[in-house]
């Protein structure tokens, strides 16, 4: 195996980081207080975009710096996942950066839905508007009343009814469901409870004006609400849609699921190893400029090791990243859930490591918005809950790793 970057990998990431040198970085601190001045907590349902997202997003659809995580050379940059991977990590030194390329969750994830699964129909009406950056979507899985780190349980049902289909249940932690630009959901539920385990679930593409869609409202992760994406919850009230909205046909749900899931978590990890990137270089730049006892605090308290253990462990997960995205380039993500698992611990809890360290050689400082290591923190800890808990990743590990000293009579 060869992890050596392309030469497309090398000459996007290269034109990534100068876009994001010369236009994201300096204005990236006004625009979150700005953001902040706009989108208050408790008024989600009037959630507005700061001005200047539009127009990042239209230099850098001009400069082709767009869809870079779309397998496909007419619609996007035509990448493998292990070609992306780097990519992702640049986009991830920054909270905006994905948006203002148009490779942010859940976005990607449902663009690839449909790229793969979706119908020509499907495709012309959902896809094309979002790879053009014209609306946002959201994808729900996650219920508030079932343990959702086993996605058999969930309770919404998905049933047909002539041309229709009903949708009727409810969904929480939908990302994006206060973004005013959402204009559907692809909402994963149960169609027969009598089918073969996985054979029971289908996916099915709602648009969020459609009657019976409450969203009720947005929660909090760690008292942030993440404006003006939000984190909702949404009832689905005996919601009615052409059947013609079903993705893949009824039952196709779990295997639409694995597909959608294996690329986007080398997404979500290369993200979170980008970063930690930008927590470390935060934690050397306090660590060298604040002078305590006489001595700049890198030379204090064992930090220096700390920094050789950061060091180690975010080149250790980024190997192991490129690994899982190589793996699933050559026999597919189905053929590396170990892998896949694996990274999915190891990266957002090196983030986590490392915004930790961060924040405790800032001090006070690293706990206000002057710096965005609460954010950041806050992005590691969802990680590890979100697309699957710890638990149930080093579950997947270990049933894997069983089965090979199993004794064969």
């Amino acid at each position: 195996m060869d992890f050596t970057p392309s030469a497309k990998t090398l000459d996007y990431r290269k034109r990534l980081i100068q876009f994001m040198q010369e236009h994201i970085e300096p204005i990236e601190a006004n625009y979150h207080k700005e953001n902040r001045r706009l989108n208050p907590d408790d008024k989600w349902r009037t959630w507005e975009v700061p001005p200047v997202v539009a127009e990042l997003k239209q230099l850098a659809r001009e400069q082709g710096l767009w869809n870079l995580f779309l397998p496909d050379a007419e619609l996007g940059a035509g990448l493998t996942t292990l070609e992306y991977a780097p990519l992702a990590e640049v986009m991830g030194h920054s909270l905006l950066a994905p948006e203002i390329f148009n490779c942010n969750a859940p976005d990607t994830g449902n663009m690839e839905v449909l790229y793969h699964f979706g119908s020509a129909a499907q495709k012309q009406q959902w896809l094309e508007p979002l790879l053009n950056g014209d609306i946002r979507s959201v994808f729900c899985m996650t219920e508030p009343d079932v343990a959702s780190s086993d996605a058999t349980n969930m309770q919404t049902s998905i049933v047909a009814d002539g041309d229709e289909v009903v949708i009727d249940g409810r969904k929480w932690w939908s990302t994006g469901l206060g973004h005013p630009d959402a204009k559907f959901a692809i909402v994963m539920g149960l169609t027969d409870p009598d089918a073969a385990k996985h054979q029971r679930h289908s996916m099915v593409l709602v648009p969020l004006d459609t009657p019976g869609v409450n969203i009720e409202r947005m929660l909090p992760a760690f008292g942030e609400y993440d404006a003006p994406y939000g984190h909702g919850e949404v009832r689905f009230d005996q919601v009615r849609v052409p059947k013609s909205n079903v993705i893949g046909g009824l039952g196709a749900g779990f295997k639409i699921a694995q597909g959608r899931l294996g690329p986007g978590r080398i997404h979500h990890c290369m993200r979170a190893l980008g970063a930690a990137e930008k927590a470390l270089q935060l934690y050397m730049r306090r660590g060298q400029e604040r002078i305590a006892f006489g001595r700049p605090l890198l030379q204090l308290g064992g930090n220096m090791e700390r920094v050789a253990d950061m060091r180690i462990a975010i080149d250790q997960a980024r190997l192991l990243t490129f690994y899982a995205a190589w793996k699933i380039d050559q026999v597919g993500a189905m053929k590396a859930l170990t892998e896949i698992s694996a990274i999915k611990v190891a990266a957002p809890n090196v983030l986590q490591q490392v915004v930790d360290e961060a924040i405790q050689l800032y001090g006070g400082a690293g706990m206000s918005h002057d710096v965005p290591l609460t954010q950041l923190f806050a992005v590691a800890r969802a990680l590890r809950i979100a697309d699957g808990p710890d638990a149930v990743h080093r579950a997947t590990i270990a049933k894997v790793e069983l089965a090979k000293y199993r004794d064969p009579a």
